[in-house]
């Protein structure tokens, strides 16, 4: 063994020291370093020259892309054969997985790019095995070099598949004349190697909710690979049954259902292995139960959410066979005397059955404020429970061995409602001084039409314009000024309803008008809606479910003359045109006030009417759009400056 050990000496003797580690490959994902060192003998070292490690193991994110797919890309600008070429990855080569392989897209010609790809890319897409050098080198889920250590199949590296349940069964449909679709399974968060088979004329799809409550869905209308929240799904459809494929872990809570397409039953087979997110978790001990001369003090278990981090009710422990609640530990303590002045004092007899004293909270109160940020607060005791179950509030030191829930939390975080004015509306002329309008909304963090925001703070959504164009005006019936009724239609979309917390009617935007020109109609979806406070999302229910009048779903509406020339209006037209603004009707009225200087100094000329928009009661000029739904006095002309002009 002497020999041995000096001959291995001698061989590292001809060696200098390893040099420092290279930079990684990679930047994330799974690289290769490399270090090197000199062989000092003349003759021929023993040994490697070159060692290596892995380095970066840290997830890319998700819009990084795939690293032998960036490999390939890399020539998209090189000609091959004189032609330019999109390439994509070949994966998974049996033969040589560490060569650079491409296809082109949209052919089928698949080209070795290059014999080797770079260090750290992975030999296979669902191995860790990473490309060195041209070679493949194992590496184990602890991503080591030469690691045979694998993940569980709960995803636990080396774990031995105690962290998850394997979840088995199968659902049959039950066709109903009143149900077009059914629930298959439940597929909670984090589960892994999720796969399901319906055989049969009916077909999967998919809904999900995030931990946020956001919820998504996939109809599964066609074979493929594809993501949905985060999560890659592999769907094939065949005629006469479907396979789904989810390797996980899930990032959201996935819902499979069955919609109904045919007269005969159909089959799901399911399998997953789906996490134990409850687990027991063992307290540290107790307080003793005696100052002195002796006492003992135990320790139990709690019932942890691993989702939430958090204690949770011991029922969700009880929930999966596996989790075995462990049994309390006992151990004595404070075994020193007692003082003669004071005796043995017991603080806390316990019982090797009793359940521990625990943290007890009330509800939290409500929000101090409703928008951009208040604060909550409930009230902590510690409580304890006898065997006969009956609890009652104990000192607070006895819960000590668990942290305290807090009493104050922040709530109502997102920004206040705010008032958004959109564009303003054309001029209500088109020469001279008018008005335009314009629809100022409340608009809450969601982007969403709702209530709340302050009226001191709103924009005008009325003002003055002016066109700069001269009135010269031909007769007509009514005035050209006269234009859709920009403040009622303002006014029809300020008064949009919300959607609360109790069943109402909620119109959406009614549609473009139905002609051109003339008199036309519009229609509108009309539904029961109700907001769900818990997800703060809204869901639709049935016409009876809302009380009061249903909003019209029709009505008529108009899109102006149907040619460029004046035209003689139906009382169904003017009403259709005018009847929000009746109540100006009996306040503004047109006149005549004097005529216009004669448009020429001799020879014979014309003077032409002035007409105005006047307040019957103040007597005083108004703007003409007060006066639109007036019929305008004919225009009135008269000759001036009849005498002849004098010789030039």
């Amino acid at each position: 063994s002497s020999r041995t050990a000096r001959s291995e000496e001698d061989r590292d003797s001809l060696w200098d020291a390893w040099g420092s580690w290279s930079e990684c490959s990679r930047t994330c994902g799974g690289g290769a370093s490399y270090s090197l060192r000199r062989c000092l003998s003349s003759k021929t070292c023993e040994g490697r020259n070159i060692r290596y490690r892995t380095c970066s193991n840290v997830d890319c994110p998700p819009e990084a892309g795939d690293f032998r797919a960036q490999q390939c890309s890399a020539h998209n600008d090189v000609k091959y054969q004189g032609q330019f070429y999109e390439w994509l990855p070949v994966s998974n080569d049996p033969d040589n997985p560490c060569s650079l392989k491409c296809q082109a897209r949209g052919a089928a010609l698949v080209v070795e790019l290059a014999p080797k790809v770079l260090d750290g890319t992975r030999c296979y897409t669902e191995s860790l095995d990473m490309c060195i050098s041209g070679l493949c080198q194992i590496v184990g889920c602890d991503r080591q070099l030469g690691s045979a250590v694998k993940e569980d199949n709960c995803g636990v590296c080396n774990g031995d598949g105690s962290t998850c349940r394997l979840v088995r069964g199968q659902y049959k449909s039950q066709l109903s004349a009143n149900k077009l679709d059914d629930t298959v399974v439940a597929i909670p968060y984090g589960s892994r190697q999720v796969r399901l088979v319906l055989k049969g004329p009916d077909h999967l799809y998919l809904e999900t909710k995030t931990l946020q409550g956001v919820k998504s869905e996939n109809s599964l209308s066609s074979t493929g690979s594809f993501l949905m929240d985060n999560s890659s799904i592999d769907f094939q459809k065949f005629p006469d049954k479907e396979i789904l494929r989810i390797s996980g872990p899930l990032s959201a809570d996935f819902t499979i259902k069955i919609r109904y397409a045919g007269a005969a039953d159909s089959s799901v087979q399911f399998i997953f292995y789906q996490p134990i997110i409850h687990r027991w978790r063992e307290t540290d001990f107790f307080p003793c139960s005696a100052s002195c001369g002796g006492g003992y003090q135990l320790t139990s278990a709690e019932c942890f959410d691993l989702r939430s981090n958090r204690v949770v009710a011991d029922q969700y422990c009880h929930y999966y066979p596996e989790n075995i609640k462990p049994k309390p530990k006992l151990q004595e303590c404070n075994l020193d005397p007692c003082p003669a002045s004071d005796g043995y004092k017991q603080i806390m007899p316990y019982d090797l059955y009793h359940p521990l004293p625990r943290w007890e909270s009330t509800p939290w109160t409500a929000c101090s404020s409703s928008c951009g940020g208040g604060i909550q607060s409930r009230s902590i005791s510690c409580v304890e429970e006898d065997i006969q179950g009956h609890i009652s509030p104990v000192e607070e030191w006895k819960c000590m061995y668990t942290p305290k829930m807090p009493v104050v939390q922040p709530c109502n975080i997102f920004d206040c409602p705010k008032w958004l004015a959109q564009e303003w509306s054309p001029c209500t002329v088109t020469c001279g001084q008018g008005l335009r309008y314009r629809v100022v909304l409340c608009i809450d963090h969601r982007g969403m039409h709702t209530g709340g925001c302050s009226p001191k703070t709103k924009p005008h959504i009325k003002e003055e314009c002016i066109v700069p164009t001269p009135c010269y005006k031909p007769k007509e019936k009514l005035p050209v000024e006269a234009k859709l009724p920009w403040y009622k239609q303002a006014q029809e979309l300020e008064e949009g309803a919300v959607v609360s917390e109790e069943p109402s009617f909620i119109p959406e935007a009614w549609s473009t008008c139905s002609v051109t020109c003339g008199v036309g109609s519009q229609v509108r979806l009309v539904k029961c809606q109700v907001l769900l406070s818990f997800s703060q999302s809204v869901a639709d229910l049935p016409i009876d479910e809302c009380e009061g009048p249903k909003p019209v779903s029709q009505r008529p509406c108009y899109s102006g003359p149907c040619s460029g020339e004046a035209t003689e209006y139906t009382p169904e037209e003017t009403e259709l045109l005018y009847g929000s603004l009746q109540e100006f009707d009996e306040l503004y009225d047109w006149e005549y006030e004097g005529f216009t200087e004669c448009s020429e100094s001799c020879g014979g000329g014309v003077q032409e009417a002035v007409v105005t928009c006047l307040n019957k009661q103040t007597r005083e000029t108004a703007d003409e759009t007060l006066c639109v739904t007036s019929r305008r006095p004919p225009q009135l002309l008269k000759a001036c400056s009849l005498d002849p002009c004098p010789p030039r």
